[in-house]
């Protein structure tokens, strides 16, 4: 039986892409390294930092560097009314977070007042967490919104106690000294729905003021989570590093 031929695994006399040393379709480029899936759709990547896995707070502290105090129950963690913001240890840059929550299943207040809380990337722009579900508030407050800045584009809540997810690419703004080079991005997946594509944030976020960058700050930062005196619930939150192709 003849040997069968093997397909070309890349050329040598192409053009080359524009802006780097490789050619299209080069031979030689370096392959992309290989990270495992999660078992399960929202399941951590073999790559990932895992943040909360549903036992305990070790990577998380108060934002004064005390222990966080939120509650561990059933696989998920619960902001106890007063206890204050937690963050990670750890600072991160430019990252893809995948993270969980539940707003409280029995309805209490309206607007602002039910299941608020808040997901903060470097400690500083905001993806709002709230109880969306047939409950009016202002637009850019809502639910998955970059709070005080940009609505999402649907609301995507499931029903008050549900489990929802984000999935969120996170792109640091870069300074040069004190002058702006280019904002902070932010794509943003609500229970699978594209809510914010790539959109450049104002500023770090604020409340009743317009964001700004006025204040240059640093490319890493803690990864937190408001105490805004709602019992809101978060499970299976795990974080990626990005990095550049060449990187990879």
């Amino acid at each position: 039986m003849a040997e069968q031929k093997k397909a070309p695994v890349g050329y040598d006399d192409t053009p080359f892409l524009p802006g780097n040393q490789w050619r299209v379709h080069d031979i030689n480029r370096p392959q992309p390294r290989v990270v495992t899936p999660g078992a399960s759709v929202g399941d951590a990547p073999s790559d990932a930092v895992v943040l909360f896995d549903g036992t305990d707070l070790s990577k998380w502290q108060g934002r004064d560097g005390s222990e966080a105090e939120w509650k561990i129950e059933g696989g998920y963690m619960e902001a106890m009314p007063g206890s204050g913001n937690i963050q990670t240890k750890e600072a991160f840059g430019d990252c893809q977070l995948h993270i969980e929550f539940a707003c409280p299943a029995e309805v209490v207040g309206d607007s602002q007042g039910r299941g608020n809380s808040g997901v903060f990337l470097i400690g500083e722009y905001e993806i709002q967490v709230l109880d969306g579900y047939n409950n009016r508030t202002y637009a850019d407050g809502t639910t998955s919104a970059i709070y005080g800045e940009y609505p999402p584009r649907v609301n995507a809540c499931r029903p008050p106690g549900e489990w929802q997810s984000y999935d969120i690419v996170f792109e640091a703004p870069r300074y040069d000294g004190d002058g702006l080079v280019s904002p902070a991005y932010l794509t943003v997946l609500h229970n699978g729905l594209i809510v914010h594509n790539r959109q450049a944030a104002l500023g770090p976020t604020g409340h009743k003021n317009l964001a700004n960058y006025d204040e240059a700050h640093g490319p890493t930062g803690p990864l937190m989570l408001q105490d805004h005196k709602n019992p809101t619930r978060f499970r299976n939150i795990w974080i990626r590093a990005l990095t550049d192709y060449d990187e990879a």
